[in-house]
């Protein structure tokens, strides 16, 4: 009698069926990539997260009807992070071990992206951040496995600071800074009070407001006290819908009417949440809006633009185009290195120039930092806004700066490692 004929039936069909399924599975898995999206699907920071959603489904389809990444069709694996650091810890570590995936991307809150790098780190997965402008996502925390593909605090706080400083000097006229309390807003704060020669707490003065638990309550407590002050500039380092609460409470209280308002870090969503109306005439800057690639006549970002709007019926915003380069630049690191081994993809991307949605842009070996044009932005007339045919014309370009011109250099970067007690270069890969 031999082994098989010795087990009972149903047994041996039930080994036939999982050898089968597992297969079956393995097949499936050889077929596919995974790759994980840890966004704010709720909380302060839902807008720009459906943004990054909407564009990394289109990227998806698009990379996969052209044959995938070496001939694997892409699979989007995606938790919500609620712009909290804790649930980023969880959903980054679940989306490594449990769902395999290849590469996490996303973020909105820079606290969160750090978080989603540091787990990166230690499971040697490679992670891309989206919308994550803190000097110290590859500054003081940047490590080997993270690559930032949005500007920084720097960059964006340089470029606004040049049109300040021609128009609302330091030193006749008064700022005031309303600020979220974590490190995306402490970072930008000090970079625009660097470039804008504001640094005297004591004559250019500030509040903090909680994040990302800040009330109604809290805002109103901060444009009161702004109020009092009667600043000439009011900067709100503040992101999301809290910008948009606060500057609602701001032109409510008559302070816009006279004041110069600046939003360091604006995004498409974060006007639209404000409205025409309330945002006229603020200051901002941007790494990309929909309108640059017609005013410069990039045609990649003009296909972006054009096909978003044909699924969606919307323009995309930053967060949205950050996404959708993302997918874009990690399909062709993988084919340039030929493998998905992350040490591979890593040098590959390492130093390496693209162009997609804009003029070029550089993956800075040192950093992992995305060298890139920045623009600096004024939100155009409501009757300008409302004449669109989606009504999301918000910006007019007023100046621009170059990456290289915009970036910290090696030695800046440098001083800021050696300041937080880390070394000025990025680990080793493990291969």
């Amino acid at each position: 009698m031999t082994l098989v004929s010795s087990i009972p039936r149903r047994i041996l069909m039930f080994l036939i069926t999982v050898f089968l399924f597992q297969a079956q599975f393995n097949s499936y898995a050889e077929a596919v990539v995974r790759v994980g999206l840890n966004y704010p699907e709720t909380g302060p920071y839902s807008v720009q997260g459906l943004d990054q959603l909407r564009a990394a489904t289109l990227a998806i389809d698009e990379i996969n009807a052209a044959g995938g990444i070496l001939g694997r069709q892409i699979e989007l694996v995606t938790r919500d992070s609620r712009s909290m650091v804790d649930e980023t810890y969880k959903n980054v570590a679940e989306l490594i071990d449990d769902e395999k995936v290849s590469m996490v991307f996303g973020g909105s809150a820079s606290n969160v992206a750090i978080a989603a790098g540091d787990v990166a780190k230690k499971k040697r997965t490679l992670f891309f951040g989206t919308l994550t402008y803190s000097n110290a996502t590859t500054g003081s925390e940047g490590n080997r496995y993270t690559f930032r593909e949005c500007y920084n605090s720097w960059m964006g706080a340089k470029v606004v600071a040049n049109y300040l400083n021609s128009n609302f000097p330091a030193d006749s006229k008064k700022y005031f800074y309303i600020t979220a309390d974590y490190t995306w807003g402490h970072t930008t704060e000090e970079s625009m009070r660097h470039f804008t020669g504001t640094t005297d707490n004591a004559v250019h003065k500030g509040i903090r407001t909680p994040f990302p638990d800040a009330t109604d309550k809290d805002f109103r407590k901060a444009i009161a006290f702004a109020k009092i002050i009667n600043p000439d500039v009011l900067v709100l380092v503040l992101f999301g819908q809290d910008m948009s609460k606060a500057i609602r409470q701001a032109t409510i209280e008559g302070l816009k009417a006279k004041t110069q308002i600046v939003v360091p870090n604006l995004t498409l969503g974060m006007a639209e949440n404000g409205g025409p109306k309330v945002m006229e005439g603020v200051i901002g800057a941007l790494p990309w809006s929909w309108a640059i690639p017609y005013l410069y006549d990039y045609e990649g970002g003009k296909r972006f633009v054009e096909n978003f709007v044909q699924r969606y019926s919307r323009y995309p915003g930053t967060s949205g185009a950050s996404a959708y380069t993302i997918l874009y630049e990690y399909r062709d690191a993988v084919e340039r290195a030929g493998t998905f081994a992350t040490a591979n993809v890593i040098r590959a991307l390492e130093g390496h120039s693209y162009q997609l949605l804009k003029d070029k842009q550089t993956w800075r070996d040192f950093d992992h930092q995305s060298i890139q044009t920045v623009y600096a932005v004024r939100c155009k007339p409501e009757p300008q806004v409302l004449k669109d045919t989606f009504k999301l014309d918000y910006f007019e370009v007023i100046d621009s700066l170059p990456g290289e011109q915009a970036a910290q250099t090696r030695e800046q970067w440098n001083a800021e490692r050696i300041k937080a007690g880390r070394p000025t270069q990025l680990e080793k890969l493990d291969d």
